[in-house]
C-alpha cells in the first residue's frame, strides 16, 4: 500500500504544479513533481503515492491514461483526482469519474476548498484499504456460506467464469454473490476483498490477486 502521506503532482504547468506542492507541504504531506504523463508513471512506480493529481491534458500520456494505467497496476490502493483549467464541462466531469477517479477540480480553485477535497479524497482511501481485524469480526460472521466459499476461491485465483464451473452455478450468480460480498465487507473492489482475504487466512491457494481483483463481472 503506497504511503498515506505521499501525493504525486502531475501538471506540466510549472506554476501550478509548484503552487499545489507548496499548499500540500504546508500541511505535512509528501509532495512529488511530474511534468508528463510519462514522468508521472514511472515516479507513481516508485513512490507508490495514495492520491495522484493529474492535469488531465498531461503531455506524452494523458491524465485519463494515467489514471488508467494506475488503476491495473494497483487497483484501489492508488486514487486519482483530476485537474483541468480547459476540460470543464460537466460532461468532462463525468467522464473523469467514470474512469475511476474520486474527484474532477477545475483551475483556478479556492485554496481552503481544494485542500478539504484532498483530505476527502485520502480519508475516503484510506477507510476503504484500512484491513479487518478481530475486534471487527462482525462483517466475516455476516456471510453466507455459499458467499464464504466463493470468496475463498476468488482470492485463490479463479476468476468468474471458473468459480461457476466448480460451484456449478452460473457465471451471473457468482457476480451476484460477489458484489453481496463487496457490501458486506464495506469495501468498493473486488482487489479490497481479496487483499481482505490473505490477510484473514481466507485465501485456499496463493492468487493472482491484482488480476482477479480487477476483473471487470
Amino acid at each position: 500500500m503506497g504511503s498515506s502521506r505521499a501525493i504525486l503532482v502531475a501538471d506540466s504547468d510549472r506554476h501550478s504544479r509548484r503552487s499545489i506542492t507548496r499548499l500540500l507541504r504546508r500541511i505535512g504531506y509528501e509532495a512529488e513533481e511530474a511534468q508528463t504523463g510519462r514522468e508521472a508513471l514511472e515516479t507513481a512506480g516508485k513512490l507508490r503515492p495514495q492520491l495522484v493529481l493529474a492535469e488531465v491534458n498531461l503531455p506524452e500520456v494523458s491524465g485519463y491514461e494515467v489514471c488508467h494505467e494506475l488503476h491495473d497496476r494497483y487497483g484501489d490502493e492508488v486514487s486519482v483526482i483530476f485537474l483541468s483549467a480547459d476540460r470543464t464541462e460537466p460532461y468532462d466531469r463525468v467522464a473523469g469519474l467514470l474512469l475511476g477517479a474520486v474527484d474532477y477540480i477545475v483551475k483556478p480553485f479556492d485554496p481552503d476548498e481544494f485542500l478539504a477535497r484532498v483530505r476527502g479524497a485520502l480519508r475516503r482511501s484510506t477507510a476503504a484499504l484500512r484491513p479487518l481485524n478481530s475486534a471487527s469480526g462482525a462483517p466475516w460472521d455476516s456471510l453466507t456460506p455459499r458467499e464464504l466459499e466463493v470468496l475463498k476461491l476468488l482470492s485463490g485465483g479463479l476468476n468468474q467464469p471458473e468459480i461457476a464451473g466448480k460451484l456449478v452455478i452460473s457465471p451471473k450468480t457468482v457476480g451476484t454473490h460477489i458484489q453481496r460480498v463487496l457490501t458486506k465487507l464495506g469495501v468498493h473492489s473486488r482487489a479490497q476483498a481479496v487483499a481482505l482475504a490473505h490477510e484473514q487466512g481466507l485465501a485456499e491457494t496463493e492468487g493472482h490477486m491484482l488480476a482477479v481483483g480487477l476483473e471487470v463481472a
